[in-house]
Order: C-alpha cells, then sequence, then structure tokens
C-alpha cells in the first residue's frame, strides 16, 4: 500500500478562510434575555478579553477610560457595568464609547448596529461596498433598457 506523505510547506486551498469583514461578537456573547444584561455581558467579555491578551487590568482600562473621558472612572464602576445583577448601574454612552477605546474590543462595535440590521465594516471595505452597489444599479438600469426597448419593439 502506497502511503501518501502530507506537504506541509504548501497551503492547501481548501482550507483557506475568508477574512471576517463585519467586525462584532458572536450572538452568543451577549446571549439572550433583556438588553441591559446582554450589554453587562459584553463589557465582561471586552475586559476578560484585554486581561487574558495582556492588554491591561480592569484598574487600568479604568484608568485609560478615566483619561479618554477626562473624569474618574473606578475598578468599582466597571465591576457594576459588567455585572447582570446590577440592575442599578447600567454603562453610559460615552463610557462605551471609552471601554471601547481602552480595551481595543472593535466587537463592542457591531453591537448596536446589528440590532437594527447593519452592520459595521472597516473603512478599507468602503470603496468595495460602494462599487457594488453601483455594479447592482447598473445591471437593474440594464434589464430596465432591455425591457423597454423589447416592448418598443412590440409595437413597430
Amino acid at each position: 500500500m502506497v502511503r501518501s506523505r502530507h506537504d506541509t510547506m504548501t497551503a492547501d486551498l481548501f482550507e483557506w478562510q475568508p477574512p471576517k469583514v463585519a467586525v462584532g461578537y458572536a450572538p452568543d456573547v451577549a446571549g439572550r434575555g433583556g438588553l441591559d444584561h446582554q450589554i453587562s455581558r459584553l463589557v465582561g467579555r471586552a475586559l476578560r478579553d484585554c486581561r487574558d491578551d495582556g492588554k491591561g487590568s480592569r484598574a487600568e482600562i479604568a484608568e485609560r477610560m478615566s483619561a479618554y473621558l477626562d473624569r474618574p472612572i473606578s475598578e468599582a464602576m466597571l465591576n457594576k457595568w459588567s455585572s447582570e445583577s446590577s440592575d442599578d448601574h447600567r454603562i453610559p454612552l460615552d463610557a462605551f464609547i471609552a471601554l471601547i477605546d481602552a480595551t481595543q474590543a472593535e466587537g463592542l462595535l457591531g453591537f448596536v448596529p446589528e440590532k437594527f440590521g447593519f452592520a459595521v465594516v472597516p473603512e478599507k471595505y468602503a470603496d468595495i461596498i460602494e462599487i457594488s452597489l453601483i455594479e447592482e444599479h447598473e445591471r437593474e438600469i440594464a434589464a430596465r433598457k432591455t425591457a423597454l426597448l423589447v416592448r418598443a419593439r412590440a409595437k413597430r
């Protein structure tokens, strides 16, 4: 029996995965339940990911957020914002923006737009998307023109 050797130096074209275009966390991260609980879970995930990636502790993130907002943000505030059981403490929008900046958790950017059927994509893809929309419009115009020509010829 002939054994085939696997070439480890050549990339397998069937293993290629396209890059993720839209930013956002997987739906299971926010989970189900009330909007306030989903936001708390996302805040907690961003804080955990930042810590696990060696980008900073909650205290360091609070410090960076304080500098961004020019007002004090404490580690205790982060703990409350990330706690589902803390009904009285929800993260304000400006602090949410500062959290994204402090943690570099781009996945947080997609949460609100996804609620309305939109996606957040890096700016480098904006021109490609516009080209696609223009091409789609050109196809619609060509189809309309063809239909009008057929109707005009039929009237002769």
